[in-house]
Parts: C-alpha cells; sequence; structure tokens
C-alpha cells in the first residue's frame, strides 16, 4: 500500500499507538489502514451418496478440481457467501446444514470455512469460473486433482464420518507447503 485511500496521500509502515503490529497509517489524515485475512467460503454440496465439484475455469490452480467457494463480500454472512458462490460457480442452489470445516491459512492470510449443503435439485452446471461441474461418489473423486488441502481434507473428513452417520467441526492451521517436491 502506498497511497490512503481516504485522502491520497502517501501512507507509512509504523505500529500505531495501542497497537502491536505495523499497519499503514496516513501521513496526512493519519487513518490506519487495517489488512485483514480475507474469508474463502465454500459449500459441500451434496447429493445422496455423492458430492458436487467444479473444474477450475480461472487461475489459481486452473482446470483442478474443487468445491464451489469463494470469497466473501462486505455485508454478506458466511451462509449467504457459501449460497452465492455455489449459484456462480456451479449454478446450484443448495440449502445450508452445517458448518462442517474451518481452516487457517495465516501464510496468505486466509481462512477457509466449509458448509454441509443439500443440493435442492440436479438443475446445476458450470458458471463462468467454471470448466465443467460433476457429481462424484467417493470412489469417483479426483484425489490428485483437487486444487487446494483445505478441500481435500473436508472431502477426506466428510467421507470417513458419512460412513458412521455423526458429522463434527473440524478446525486447523495450515501451514505452508513445497509444491516443487
Amino acid at each position: 500500500m502506498k497511497y490512503c485511500a481516504c485522502c491520497g496521500a502517501a501512507v507509512e509502515l509504523r505500529i500505531p499507538a495501542d497497537d502491536n503490529r505495523q499497519r499503514y497509517i496516513c501521513t496526512v489524515c493519519g487513518i490506519v489502514h487495517y489488512q485483514n485475512p480475507r474469508m474463502v467460503i465454500c459449500s459441500i454440496p451434496i447429493w445422496e451418496d455423492k458430492v458436487l465439484l467444479c473444474r477450475r475455469a480461472i487461475e489459481p490452480r486452473y482446470g483442478m478440481w474443487t468445491l464451489p467457494g469463494g470469497f466473501m463480500e462486505n455485508g454478506e454472512s458466511t451462509g449467504d457467501a457459501a449460497i452465492r458462490e455455489t449459484l456462480e460457480e456451479a449454478c446450484a442452489r443448495v440449502e445450508l446444514i452445517d458448518l462442517y470445516a474451518m481452516y487457517s491459512l495465516p501464510h496468505i492470510d486466509q481462512v477457509h470455512m466449509l458448509f454441509r449443503a443439500r443440493l435442492l435439485d440436479l438443475d446445476f452446471g458450470p458458471g463462468q469460473e467454471s470448466l465443467e461441474v460433476k457429481l462424484f461418489s467417493e470412489a469417483e473423486i479426483p484425489w490428485d486433482e483437487l486444487a487446494f488441502r483445505p478441500v481435500r481434507y473436508s472431502l477426506e473428513h466428510y467421507f470417513a464420518e458419512r460412513t458412521k452417520g455423526t458429522f463434527s467441526l473440524h478446525v486447523g492451521e495450515l501451514s505452508p507447503v513445497n509444491y516443487s517436491i
């Protein structure tokens, strides 16, 4: 950040009074610009014994499979974001069941929240950010082609717990991965 979003003056990085982290502070109007983690909200759309996945039409991870999801908007609840993202990416309507997983990714300033959801019908298809959308049973999941670790972990937990018929909230912190290995 170089300029204040409020007045356009230069900003400098320093620790404000009564704080313990460096923040961008305007050199003219003094406003502190807080930059907080971005919320990535997904659904796990379920139809009978299958889960709906989207093949990404955008970077990062173009062409790989993921659950419908994306960044939460201002003025939106997490549930509303999950429903909106599912409609945008998979043209699918869902009813949320519960919050199923939450992963902190501090190395990229993100928090991922994934909701179990019921598909309301089979009227779905690729949205602008998806190449294709498909229902997968556990045996059909393209495990080696999943785009993101929170998606993989959530699906692994879901299929393991589905056989038991009880679901619990999964919370974790994911560290960086060296993808060159």
